[in-house]
Formats: C-alpha cells, structure tokens, sequence
C-alpha cells in the first residue's frame, strides 16, 4: 500500500514537471512573438512602453508572492527595486563591461539577502505591524542612498547607455525590452510552480490561519523567509535594468511612488489568488497608464491607479480574475 502511495505521489510530481516545463515553452513562444511584433512596429517608443508595462508583471508578481500567496503585505517594494537598480550603478562604475543580465542577477541576489535579513527581523509581527516595518525598511534604504556619494547620493548617477543593443542589432531599448522579457518568464514560471507545489499549499495555509497552519506543523518562518526572499529578489531583478532604461538615477526615480503604488495595486485589481492575477492587472493598469502619459499627462498616473483601486475593492475584491472565476457555474 506504501509502496502504491508513493509510485503515485511520483506520478504526480512527474505530471506536475512535465507541466511546469511545457508552461515554460509557453511563456518563451509568447515573449518572442510580443518581442518580433514589437519590432516589426519599429517604433522606438513602442519599446519603452512594453518595457513598462512587462516591467510592472514582473513586480506585480513579485510582490504576490508575499502579499497574495502567503497574505504578508509587503509597502517596501521601492526598497528592493532601488536594490537592485543602485547595484547596477555600482557595477557600472566598477566593471562596466559586465552583461546587463549578470548585473541583473546580482541585484536580485543582493534583494534576496536583503529581504531573508529583513523577514527574519519582521516575520514575527503580524498584519499591520508587518507593513509598517517594510515601510520603514524603504526610507531607511532611501536615506541610505541618498547620502551615498558614490551612487551620487542626493544628486543622482549618469548612466550612459549603448547605442547599439548586443546580439540582437537595433537600439539598446530593445535589449533591454528583450532582457526584461526573459525574466518576465522566469518570474511567471516560478510563480504558477509555486502555485502547484507543497510550498505554495504552505503559503495558502499562512495566509489562511498562520496559528492553525503552525499548531499544524507547517513551519510557518521558514515559508515567510523564502516568500520575503523570493519576492526582495524579484523585485531587485526588475530594478536592476532601471538606470539604464531611464539613463540619470536619482532618489526620485529610484524610490518613486509609481512602482509603490502600481506593485500593489495591479495584483488587487487583476487577483491575488493566482498568477494570472498580476498580469491581468499590469497589462490593464500599464497600458492603460501608458496611453494617459501620452494623450493627458503622466501626472495622473498615480491617479487613475488609485481610483481603480478602490472600485475594484468595493466592486470586486477579489480581482478581475475572481470576478470571472465566481461567474462560472
């Protein structure tokens, strides 16, 4: 009978990894199919955009990771973001020959410290006293920043960018777009392996009744360690190609209340419960931001975001993908 039990839990996992790595082939058709059309476009600004919004998937999914699966809001979002986007100009200034994508990798592994250091130090506290402490986990990063002469503290940073994109040909916008795409997939792929994994039954038992999953023996700590460090290391990855997307890094645009905001926001308004929650809710939000910044102004950006939020958890708290989801018979 044991021995039944376990060919079939074998089964299982085989099945489940069989799927994670056709979901993988997925993700990578879409993203070079969205790639080639953007490019057959041929505009530059449709890059920037895209680059936006894909940029906004990613942290949105990042930050699920914590506050949608394992019910841990997160209001430190900038402070791994700008990680991640300050180790690049530290790289910058020192080896500015290395790969974008290793610069990326390395902000995402200085988040993740970051954040495993900070879980441990916060994970204790519970509901609002946890969001406060990530709150202040951001301005004291800010601050540190800010007076950091080397990144150019206060008065920000000049990052030249590459006028030809490597590998690909074209503008460098477009390597960026094309980087930001790959991790796009990775985070997407982790997100829904999370999903159908015992940790992320783990995370739904925290986020569910924490006491109930800890009297259960669920070890509860060491889940929310690897959620904070998941989601800081995501967040960082996403960051790490900022300057060179924006070419002048200050606390201003490092630290900007969008990312805040839009991180947040975009997972309540697509749902929470999954992971197709967040890309719901980039793809609208961003492109619908997108489309204000040039026909209004990006000044209301922020705006529109916040005004969304609020009727989405009036109308539907659950999201767009709950609202569809309790539809079905």
């Amino acid at each position: 009978m044991a021995s039944l039990v376990a060919k079939q839990e074998e089964e299982r996992e085989g099945s489940r990894g069989l799927g994670n790595i056709a979901f993988i082939a997925v993700l990578a058709v879409a993203a070079a199919v969205i790639f080639g059309i953007t490019r057959w476009v041929g505009q530059s600004y449709a890059f920037f955009a895209a680059y936006v919004v894909v940029q906004y998937i990613v942290l949105g999914t990042a930050w699920n990771i914590l506050g949608g699966y394992t019910g841990y809001v997160n209001f430190g979002i900038t402070a791994f973001f700008a990680i991640g986007a300050y180790s690049t100009v530290v790289m910058y200034k020192l080896t500015p020959w290395m790969p974008l994508p290793v610069m990326v990798l390395v902000g995402g592994v200085l988040a993740a410290l970051v954040g495993l250091g900070t879980g441990y130090l916060t994970l204790r506290l519970r509901g609002v006293f946890f969001s406060i402490a990530t709150l202040a986990l951001a301005v004291v990063v800010q601050t540190l920043f800010t007076n950091w002469d080397f990144v150019g503290g206060a008065r920000g940073a000049y990052v030249l960018r590459p006028r030809l994109a490597p590998l690909i040909g074209g503008e460098y916008i477009q390597y960026l777009f094309l980087v930001m795409l790959g991790l796009c997939v990775i985070v997407l792929a982790t997100a829904r392996a999370i999903e159908r994994s015992a940790l992320g039954y783990g995370f739904a038992a925290i986020r569910d009744d924490e006491a109930a999953a800890e009297a259960s023996g669920v070890p509860t700590l060491r889940l929310k360690l690897i959620a904070t460090a998941l989601s800081g290391a995501f967040m960082g990855m996403a960051g790490a190609p900022l300057p060179y997307y924006v070419a002048y890094l200050d606390p201003a645009s490092g630290f900007s209340l969008n990312y805040a905001v839009n991180a947040i926001a975009m997972p309540l308004i697509g749902g929470t419960a999954n992971w197709v929650g967040p890309v719901v809710g980039a793809i609208l939000v961003g492109g619908l931001q997108q489309y204000i910044s040039v026909t209004i102004s990006s000044a209301v950006n922020v705006l529109i975001t916040g005004l969304l939020l609020v009727a989405f958890v009036i109308l539907a708290p659950q999201g767009i993908v709950g609202l569809f989801k309790r539809r079905q018979p």
